[in-house]
């Protein structure tokens, strides 16, 4: 996904208003800079203080989250040189899924927000599966796996047991690879666990890692990852 700053503003504008509050979008505003300030970026927030941006900038106001993620929907788009990759990927026979740490508790394809994301975004069809603390579900059959379930990527628990059920179908951690831009979530625990990791720096740049290889644009991957068999 991708989210620009300015695009947060709109989305917390989007939101005061619907809830009836205009007049508190700037003090809102304010707020949502100075989590900004606390947690670096959107996307850092987004996984790691979603509750917090409820509580803090929305004074909890009822039915505040599920307004937010709504509107959410309408400013993320995909990242540019995503779907060509991805294409290319399964063109050559190479499984794709989502690794997300996802907050809430997993239900039916289109009710948590990556899911719904991809569904509105009509690239649904490109990924396998969707990995969270919630569970594994596979974006074909709705099917829920729970062995997922209270498993972190910052822990990095979530990672052995993505180990082990990648082991459990002849497929070693070595011919696997994550590709993220967060060193602390998506590359350095992944890579404890001997998954190859590619780290995006093309949105937003974290921080540096010892990842596999560094790329800018997504498009990048078609010609790095290949079928190990």
């Amino acid at each position: 996904m991708d989210s620009s700053p300015e695009r947060t503003y709109w989305m917390i504008g989007d939101t005061s208003k619907e809830l009836g509050e205009p007049e508190l979008v700037e003090e809102r505003c304010r707020r949502w800079r100075r989590m900004k300030e606390k947690y670096g970026s959107y996307p850092v927030i987004k996984e790691k203080a979603r509750p917090e941006t409820m509580s803090y900038v929305f004074d909890d106001r009822p039915g505040v989250a599920e307004i937010f993620s709504r509107i959410e929907q309408k400013y993320l788009k995909v990242a540019d040189g995503a779907i060509e990759a991805i294409k290319s990927l399964r063109e050559q026979g190479i499984e794709v899924s989502i690794v997300a740490e996802l907050k809430r508790t997993l239900g039916p394809i289109g009710t948590d927000m990556v899911s719904r994301f991809l569904m509105k975004q009509g690239v649904i069809e490109f990924f396998d599966e969707l990995i969270s603390p919630q569970g594994k579900i596979n974006l074909r059959t709705g099917e829920a796996d729970l062995r997922y379930k209270g498993f972190s990527k910052e822990e990095g628990d979530l990672y052995d047991v993505l180990a082990d059920d990648l082991q459990s179908r002849g497929i070693e951690s070595k011919d696997a690879i994550m590709v993220g831009d967060k060193e602390w979530s998506d590359i350095t625990p992944a890579q404890k666990r001997g998954f190859q990791a590619i780290h995006y720096s093309g949105y937003i740049y974290h921080a540096p890692s010892n990842a596999t290889c560094e790329i800018r644009h997504l498009s990048e991957l078609k010609n790095i990852i290949k079928p190990t068999r």
